[in-house]
């Protein structure tokens, strides 16, 4: 069973960017499809983005044109990377993979 570790959140200010890291305990290869969520205080938990093994990419509409998601396979890693950050944006932000297996979490918060 594989687990997915992130990393990369912080506090950082209105407009700022971060880069996320989810790093995988074995090959991230066979996974189909990684990605990333997020849950806001008390709020549902929302889907951000995903990416597949073949490198193609969805984003959820409200971080379009402003996140980018990659994988570097022989790194056993998915990023995130968040540009122009506001306040919506603050959230704990899940790595998954194949919806199956998931991380701990890890908190942004963005805030002047």
């Amino acid at each position: 069973q594989v687990q997915l570790v992130e990393s990369g959140g912080g506090l950082v200010q209105p407009g700022g960017s971060l880069r996320l890291s989810c790093a995988a305990s074995g090959s991230i290869d066979s996974f189909s499809i990684m990605g990333w969520y997020r849950q806001a205080p008390g709020k549902q938990r929302e889907w951000v983005a995903d990416i597949t093994s073949g490198g193609g990419t969805r984003y959820a509409d409200n971080v379009k044109g402003r996140f980018t998601i990659s994988r570097d396979n022989a790194k056993n890693t998915v990023y995130l990377q968040m540009n122009s950050l506001n306040s919506a944006d603050t959230a704990v932000y899940y790595c998954h993979a194949i919806r199956k297996y998931w991380g701990q979490g890890t908190q942004v918060t963005v805030s002047s």
